[in-house]
């Protein structure tokens, strides 16, 4: 009754010491990176062989200092106290260990492997013997076991574990120990004193938030300054922490017009007249141009599409098969050096022949297909009459086709009609045949074409 009173009476302190130590230290991240572990707790001993009768006994504190090592493994020193009973024999316990252990992963839940080498001494009660482990009560220890730690925040963790110990002395005794305890990890450094070690801390020279490895959040966005490019200006993730004050997708900081939605092809500036040249490089933003021209359209005097700069005849409207000048009539050429560029007329007469007038027809398509050109049309007469006679004859022969080019669409502007009388003939008027071919108008085959 007694040694259970001893046994309720040392267990109740143990839980005291344990409450003690889990309100007197602060809390920061446990893991491999927190080198040094102290534990705290309580042990049961249990004694084996042959001759063991209960050997079963309860002792406080097991006290226990580690240090991690790397790849898992730690090693440490342990020290516990306690009692055990054999053949109605009260024993006190202690040991003194030199522990290697491996930890078999991280996480919450961390089961380990153990194995040492140490002393343990079994003596009875009131004995009087010189020197901590005195041979006749103490044996070498060869030990192994596992045990598991079960994390209850960033630096605390219950822990667990059991193992056997083999003594070859006399009057000790192989036995097994159970330990339960609490365990405290520390020892990793924390230069910014922001509650993350510095070993994982990306910022470890400035102080900043769990969440974010250690690293502040100037602007309060919800992303850290390490990886901000705007630290001091709250942004969204999608541009890397900076403002878009424009809503155009490009942020400020990249955005040369901050003010403006824009285009992010053009650096978040707007493009008016859609050439190609943002508004704030483009020196005629509202009228499409050339950007090799500041954004502004090239001069074109005479307004036929293509710029003066490329334009070989910038003052006459011309086409880009010619590089700007007019094309060539060759179609009217060809016309006016054929067989049909002559139109014949009876004696006296100035009307045009139904033939003569399917000939004017061609001509005026031609025309059309040439508006850049102008064209004179030439009266002739036999000398049959008077000169004067001839002369006026000569005159309506030429206005009669021009009259009716004008009347199919032709442009009055673009034909000169002209007269020649009877001073220009293309054969003898001494025979009929000859007075015939005589009366005629034509485009002279030595007119000149004028382009406009």
């Amino acid at each position: 009754m007694y040694v259970n009173i001893i046994v309720m009476n040392k267990f109740k302190s143990f839980l005291l010491a344990i409450s003690f130590i889990a309100t007197s230290f602060s809390v920061s991240a446990q893991t491999s990176d927190n080198p040094w572990a102290i534990a705290v707790g309580a042990d049961l001993i249990n004694l084996q062989g042959d001759n063991v009768d209960s050997g079963l006994g309860f002792g406080v504190p097991a006290l226990s200092l580690s240090r991690y090592i790397g790849s898992g493994f730690s090693i440490g020193a342990q020290y516990a106290l306690g009692n055990s009973k054999n053949n109605n024999v009260d024993l006190n316990y202690s040991s003194l260990d030199g522990i290697l252990k491996y930890n078999l992963s991280e996480g919450k839940i961390l089961p380990y492997l153990f194995a040492g080498y140490g002393m343990s001494k079994f003596s009875e009660e009131n004995e009087d013997k010189d020197g901590f482990f005195p041979s006749t009560d103490s044996g070498r220890t060869i030990l192994g076991g596992i045990g598991v730690n079960f994390a209850l925040d960033d630096n605390f963790a219950i822990n667990l574990s059991t193992s056997y110990r083999g003594v070859s002395e006399e009057d000790t005794y192989n036995h097994l120990q159970h330990i339960i305890g609490l365990s405290y990890n520390f020892g990793a450094g924390d230069a910014d004193k922001d509650g993350v070690p510095d070993q994982k801390d990306t910022c470890p020279d400035v102080p900043g938030l769990k969440e974010f490895d250690g690293c502040p959040d100037t602007d309060g966005d919800g992303i850290p300054d390490n990886k901000d490019r705007c630290p001091e200006e709250a942004g969204t993730e999608a541009l890397q922490g900076c403002p878009d004050s424009d809503g155009d997708g490009v942020a400020d900081i990249d955005d040369a017009c901050p003010d403006k939605a824009g285009d992010a092809a053009m650096n978040g500036c707007p493009d008016s007249d859609g050439d190609g040249v943002a508004d704030n490089e483009d020196r005629c933003p509202e009228t499409s141009g050339d950007a090799a021209n500041g954004g502004c359209p090239w001069a074109d005097r005479d307004g036929d599409g293509i710029p003066d700069k490329d334009d070989q005849c910038p003052d006459e409207k011309g086409t880009v098969a010619s590089n700007g000048c007019p094309d060539q009539p060759t179609g009217l050429v060809n016309f006016i050096e054929s067989e049909q560029n002559r139109f014949l007329f009876s004696a006296s007469s100035s009307k045009l022949s139904n033939e003569s007038k399917e000939i004017l027809n061609n001509l005026n398509a031609l025309l059309n297909q040439y508006p850049n050109v102008t064209i004179t049309v030439e009266g002739h007469a036999s000398s049959d009459g008077s000169t004067a006679y001839n002369q006026k004859l000569s005159e309506k022969r030429a206005a009669s086709l021009k009259d009716y080019l004008v009347s199919i669409g032709a442009d009055a502007n673009r034909i000169n009609a002209i007269g020649y009388g009877e001073s220009k003939p293309i054969d003898v008027n001494e025979t009929a045949k000859g007075r015939k071919a005589n009366r005629r108008a034509e485009i002279n085959r030595s007119a000149k074409l004028k382009l406009n």
